[in-house]
């Protein structure tokens, strides 16, 4: 701090140099989350173009849920046939247009956190509906813990992320 002057101001000595490394790693962690979600977004959008021939036949769909369910632990097994087997038509139309839509948001840079969110609700229905969460082999899996740990992250932390449509605009905004 400093010393008092006559008209009762306080000078304040500040170190700039902290301020700038702290600002340069805050950048640096905003174009990693920003890495991490342009890849995620290819993620989810090779998982909607897999699912292309979903909707015009979702029996492609309610075919798996079908193969699962006798292996399936009992309250796996009861999801399956009382909610998810049911909703097969439906659910064959919105998984591939909402992984679309993710994979648009990620890679475009638009509604990250909002989609995260989303995307997270849908990975967690299918990890639970593949019983995946009860096999250690999950730890190990890639569309497990990094997807959710990634999912996670950017609905922290997707908000203004640099080289994004949505922070093109809002500069454009201030125009």
């Amino acid at each position: 701090m400093g010393s008092r002057r006559g008209t009762g101001a306080v000078k304040v000595d500040v170190d700039t140099r902290e301020s700038a490394a702290t600002l340069q790693a805050a950048n640096a962690v905003a174009i990693g989350l920003r890495v991490f979600a342009l890849f995620l977004g290819i993620f989810f959008l090779a998982q909607s173009l897999n699912k292309l021939a979903w909707p015009g036949d979702p029996q492609l769909l309610l075919g798996r849920f079908q193969r699962w369910a006798p292996t399936a632990r009992p309250e796996v097994r009861w999801y399956l046939e009382h909610i998810a087997t049911p909703l097969a038509p439906l659910l064959a139309r919105i998984i591939p247009v909402s992984e679309f839509f993710t994979a648009m948001a990620f890679i475009l840079g638009f509604w990250m956190p909002v989609a995260a969110v989303l995307s997270l609700f849908m990975v967690l229905n299918f990890h639970f509906g593949t019983a995946a969460f009860y096999a250690w082999d999950f730890l190990r899996d890639g569309t497990g813990p990094p997807v959710i740990g990634g999912l996670i992250a950017l609905a922290i932390g997707g908000r203004n992320l640099p080289f994004t449509i949505q922070r093109l605009f809002a500069a454009r905004g201030k125009r």
